[in-house]
């Protein structure tokens, strides 16, 4: 395996399913911003109308983030949607590679537990699953994988975050800039490497691995007794390519069972 994508070093965060849960929903890359009303609808009505006990938000569910001292009026209408959701069901958010510096400081007091990439989640006596944004995972764009690195150490984020807001968003659109343009020459490379994925489910002892970051969702048998499940991608604006898809997982008498579905009110 590329040194650009190692093992996780430290011990893997496990989230035990409580007995109550029934379903859990798993969504990711929303890449929700003001001029998206109708995906942010979407989003807004399945958190709250969800029978799911529990949703995990799994990375890119906002296109920026340039920090948690964000004070528009559409941060502040997501966090009213995450604080009503979290009253009544638990909701985790996991960093993508849009939303990384969002941090507790804006999550905790919405209810909200941020959890790390890559984490477990143990059904009791049942299986254990493996989550993950997934772009740690995508070992064919090195050029990506170094650009990560460099974002993700606590140096760069410090740097960062000490400029004025004004200079942040700048930089960010600058960045997005640059995004585009590789994703345009790089489409194949953004994909999980099968055995990169192996390995780190053997690392967790999970079966199943569970994450978004691609805009690819299928279903991947990677070897026997071992799954890969791809989360969709949102984009509600255009009406002619319409896509929003949530990955449940539902307890029954057979077992916990996996399906597709539309989200509540779309």
């Amino acid at each position: 395996m590329s040194s650009l994508a190692p093992l996780p070093t430290a011990e893997l965060t496990v989230l035990g399913v409580p007995a109550h849960w029934q379903r859990i929903d798993f969504l990711s890359d929303l890449h929700l911003e003001a001029g998206m009303p109708r995906t942010f609808g979407a989003w807004r009505d399945h958190l709250l109308h969800t029978p799911a006990q529990a949703v995990f938000l799994l990375g890119d569910i906002f296109e920026v983030w340039v920090g948690d001292d964000a004070t528009d009026d559409f941060s502040r209408r997501c966090a009213e949607v995450l604080r009503e959701a979290s009253a009544t069901r638990a909701v985790y958010f996991m960093p993508g590679n849009r939303d990384f510096l969002m941090g507790p400081a804006w999550l905790e007091p919405l209810g909200v537990e941020r959890l790390p990439d890559p984490c477990v989640l143990a059904f009791e006596n049942g299986p254990r699953c493996l989550l993950s944004h997934g772009d740690a995972l995508c070992l064919n764009d090195p050029d990506y994988l170094r650009f990560r690195a460099q974002v993700r150490a606590p140096d760069w984020q410090q740097t960062f975050l000490a400029q004025p807001r004004a200079a942040r968003e700048a930089i960010a659109q600058q960045l997005r800039r640059q995004s585009r343009a590789h994703q345009a020459q790089a489409m194949q490379a953004a994909e999980v490497d099968a055995d990169a994925a192996r390995q780190w489910l053997g690392h967790g002892g999970a079966t199943t691995l569970v994450h978004g970051h691609t805009h690819r969702p299928a279903d991947h048998t990677l070897a026997p007794g071992m799954m890969r499940r791809v989360l969709s991608d949102w984009d509600l604006e255009d009406s002619a390519h319409a896509r929003a898809e949530v990955l449940t997982c539902q307890a029954s008498p057979a077992g916990w069972q996996w399906s597709r579905q539309k989200p509540s009110g779309a």
